[in-house]
Formats: C-alpha cells, structure tokens, sequence
C-alpha cells in the first residue's frame, strides 16, 4: 500500500535491516582480515627493530671509538613500544569486529529463521 511504498512499514524496516546486515558482513570480514595483516605486519617491524637494537648495543661494545650509540638504542626501543602499543590498539579491535561478525551472522540466521517460520510477526 501507500505506507510501503514510504518504505516506513513494518516490511521495509525488515528489507531495510536485512540489506544493512548483508552489506555489514562482507565489511566486518574484511576490515578483520585487514587488521590481521597489519598485526602481522607490526610483529615484524617489532622484530626487525629488536635485531637492530641488538646489532647497536654489540656495535657499540665492540669499538675502541667512543661513540655513544645510546640515544639511537633508545630511540629504537622508545620505536619498540609505540609499535606493541599499536599491536594492542589492533588486537583489541580484532576482538570487537570477531563480536560484531558473530552478532551480524546470529541476527542473519535469527531473521532467516524468523521469515521461514512465517514470516514478519510484527515483533
């Protein structure tokens, strides 16, 4: 009737929600699976910049000059702990889209189970 053709019926709040739900999950995998490669990322760079660390305080042993490397060393673990801060920045976002992700996919089978069960109750 004139109230569908509004979309402000109970039947198009119903497509309206189960389009909203069909766009998130494709969004919500893929942002989780972005996340994970930079986390995967940020390991590496961690790694990379403990070798380094290690190479400069070895460096810095081993010479007769006297060339004070410790400001480089700190810069490098003062690097070091931006990049584990950033790591659990990541992890704990990865949490909350692993959530969302399962609460997108248990409304989806809710409303499917819903529709076949006869439809939209009105509830």
């Amino acid at each position: 009737g004139a109230k569908m053709a509004a979309g402000s019926g109970p039947a198009a709040r119903e497509l309206f929600a189960e389009g909203l739900l069909q766009f998130l999950r494709p969004a919500v995998k893929q942002l989780d699976r972005h996340v994970h490669s930079v986390r995967e990322s940020q390991v590496e760079l961690r790694e990379h910049i403990d070798s380094l660390a290690t190479e400069l305080c070895r460096i810095n042993e081993d010479q007769k000059v006297a060339l004070d490397l410790d400001p480089y060393v700190k810069k490098l673990l003062n690097a070091r702990r931006r990049v584990v801060l950033v790591n659990n920045i990541l992890q704990n976002a990865q949490e909350r889209l692993r959530r969302l992700n399962h609460s997108v996919a248990k409304e989806t089978v809710r409303r499917r189970a819903m529709l076949e069960a006869g439809g939209y109750q009105g509830k």
